[in-house]
């Protein structure tokens, strides 16, 4: 049996770049998909093109930044396919400026796709899901998010982005913590590939080669995508997966790092030397991006 045979997954984003590449590869591995994009051409020629190759998927083009719309579309893969498994939470836009220069247009539309986006469909799906264990059904749920290394270690003139992304991170965790009784994974992705979006930044760098590996193509994320979406991958939660090429990594979060202990209150002038001691002490954090 196919790794996630009759599992009903929701991709949003999914009509182009890494949506596409995770449609056709849940599909594949026996998948009914729900392919939800805003652009509904393109949903549905992804949607058209998993039908011809005999697999069974429908087009959506709900928008996840709408809480009413995105219940509809939950209920929309419910309807089509009887049930539902996963949510993937693709989509994502960038409105790139400096922070001087940011308008508070770029920031909200930033925070909608991403954050609120992240936050509409799976609240719907949780609370299907929650209904169902409440009513005696063992579930091999999944939530897959997507964040960036731009949320987990900051990139210049992104800091809506950045700070999207790295909520994302957060929102993860403490969905991980909080739906495991119920049957629910929560894990999270930093893919490192060719979309729409990083071919307006990275052109020359992640263009396809004429021949030989295709370091940056968007198939090489969506293995992981599907076994996080099968039920085999039911003792993993909470983690934070980075996807290059053929590199697969698990990152670090934050934890507490070195720390002194006076006993009793600081003094404003005693906190310099300490400072200084713990930042001698602590192991510096990654680069920002652009720096």
């Amino acid at each position: 049996m196919s790794l996630c045979q009759d599992r009903v997954v929701i991709i949003t984003g999914a009509g182009g770049g890494l949506g596409r590449a995770y449609a056709l590869a849940f599909a594949a591995a026996g998948a009914k998909v729900l392919v939800n994009d805003i652009n509904l051409p393109a949903a549905e020629a992804v949607a058209g093109e998993i039908r011809a190759n005999g697999g069974q998927a429908a087009a959506n083009s709900g928008d996840i930044t709408d809480y009413a719309a995105s219940a509809g579309i939950v209920r929309a893969a419910i309807e089509q396919f009887g049930d539902l498994h996963v949510v993937v939470n693709n989509a994502g836009i960038c409105r790139d400026r400096m922070f001087a220069s940011l308008e508070e247009a770029d920031w909200d539309a930033v925070m909608a796709v991403h954050l609120k986006g992240h936050f509409c469909i799976a609240s719907h799906a949780v609370k299907y899901w929650r209904e169902q264990a409440k009513g005696g059904k063992t579930l091999q749920a999944r939530i897959i998010n997507t964040s960036s290394g731009a949320g987990l270690q900051g990139s210049i003139g992104q800091s809506n982005y950045a700070a999207a992304k790295g909520g994302i991170a957060a929102l993860t965790l403490v969905q991980a913590a909080e739906l495991a009784r119920y049957g629910i994974s929560a894990n999270a992705l930093a893919p490192a590939a060719r979309t729409g979006m990083t071919e307006q930044v990275f052109a020359d760098t992640m263009k396809k080669p004429d021949e030989g590996f295709d370091y940056f193509a968007p198939e090489n994320v969506a293995p992981l995508l599907v076994w996080l979406g099968s039920e085999v991958s039911s003792g993993v939660t909470g983690r934070m997966f980075e996807v290059e090429g053929g590199k697969l990594s698990i990152a670090d979060g934050w934890r507490r790092g070195p720390q002194v202990d006076k006993g009793g209150c600081w003094q404003p002038e005693e906190i310099g030397a300490a400072v200084a001691q713990l930042v001698e002490q602590a192991v510096p954090a990654q680069k920002v991006y652009g720096t």
